[in-house]
């Protein structure tokens, strides 16, 4: 089924007469801030989880890239009018439609880890410029890492984020 993109001000019409809205992010992007009537089915659980019978579906994640590369994989799922809304969550809050956020909700794993070696990385360069070249080997080691991450789909640094203790008490109770 072919698959149409929308605004999120129609998107908000549609709602009133039977859409659903189904939010693809992971369960951690969704829990930390989402629209109120939206259904989290992360895309990698689509296939599996099935999509509810609606008037028309209406999927969005937080930019709205993932949806609009996923668009034909989206409208293959649907069995009904299907829409990718334009700019996501980010999109329907640029239009002050409201969301529900919850601030005490960590910032999502990939994301922490992204700042974490990012951070690493920096400090390796800085240090290794002003202070001795021995800390260039930081960000060498850094950089290493995250070649291993994508090749073996293995991050150590993420398995260190998620004992955390921000993070800890929301993975014990997913």
């Amino acid at each position: 089924m072919s698959i149409r993109i929308i605004t999120p001000q129609a998107a908000h019409r549609l709602l009133d007469h039977g859409a659903l809205l189904i939010d693809i992010r992971s369960a951690g992007e969704y829990a930390r801030e989402r629209i109120e009537q939206a259904r989290n089915i992360p895309m990698e659980d689509l296939s599996r989880a099935g999509l509810p019978n609606a008037s028309a579906l209406i999927f969005l994640c937080r930019s709205g890239n993932r949806t609009r590369i996923s668009a034909q994989t989206l409208g293959d799922h649907a069995s009904c009018d299907a829409y990718v809304m334009e700019g996501g969550l980010d999109g329907w809050k640029k239009a002050g439609l409201p969301v529900v956020r919850d601030p005490a909700r960590p910032i999502e794993l990939p994301r922490q880890t992204q700042i974490a070696a990012g951070s690493l990385v920096l400090t390796g360069v800085l240090l290794g410029t002003f202070v001795s070249p021995w800390f260039y080997a930081l960000a060498g080691f850094v950089g290493a890492g995250l070649i291993f991450a994508g090749v073996s789909g293995f991050c150590g640094m993420a398995r260190l984020l998620m004992k955390m203790p921000w993070n800890r008490r929301f993975m014990d109770s997913m």
